[in-house]
């Protein structure tokens, strides 16, 4: 499960965040929601993503993290999201990006009473990069955007921290993956397990 993760300050990301700042939906957005562009980012928050613009080319949103409901939805399990009613329409056609330096996650242990209790945050990345691609699916609620973001099965080095992570691809599948008329089963198989981790202070 995602709850948390971090955009940091750098040249990786500064187009990607003037281009959202320079979205009309900002100053929508400003009426209810402040737009973050960096920091630890948290459900409800409204951060950039990438999506298709109108054209269907690659383009930078301020979009708000969950789907309205019963309870705010902040994520979808990839094994299930084709087939859920919540998220069967945006599947198959309204996929995005989040882009993220790491994601956090924390320490899930089993107690002597059988109980789960949470342990230390780690900061997870794919190995090899200083980004992460997190996929997501994105629908409009009361005109402005929102999104959740993919989780699947861990890789084997971080299962100890948590039994989910988020589906991550290689940032070259990114105009792939947001592209309405493809089909996401296809990609899913390209998604990235190897990761590092540390602990977060």
């Amino acid at each position: 499960m995602c709850c948390r993760y971090y955009v940091e300050e750098s040249q990786e990301f500064r187009a990607i965040i003037e281009e959202m700042n320079r979205s009309p939906l900002v100053n929508r957005w400003h009426v209810t929601s402040a737009v973050k562009s960096y920091g630890e980012m948290r459900p409800t928050d409204v951060v950039p993503v990438i999506a298709p613009n109108r054209s269907g080319n690659r383009a930078v949103f301020p979009m708000k993290w969950g789907f309205s409901g019963k309870t705010l939805l902040m994520n979808a399990r990839t094994e299930t999201a084709a087939s859920k009613p919540t998220f069967k329409e945006c599947w198959e056609r309204r996929r995005c990006i989040v882009p993220a330096s790491w994601y956090f996650e924390w320490e899930h242990l089993r107690g002597s009473d059988g109980k789960t209790h949470t342990g230390d945050k780690y900061m997870i990345q794919p190995k090899g990069s200083t980004a992460a691609w997190l996929c997501g699916l994105y629908r409009i609620e009361e005109g402005l955007p929102v999104f959740v973001i993919l989780t699947r099965e861990p890789g084997d080095e971080i299962r100890f921290i948590h039994d989910r992570m988020p589906l991550i691809l290689p940032e070259r599948y990114i105009d792939d993956w947001i592209r309405p008329g493809a089909n996401p089963e296809e990609l899913i198989s390209q998604a990235l397990t190897d990761m590092v981790f540390e602990k977060a202070v």
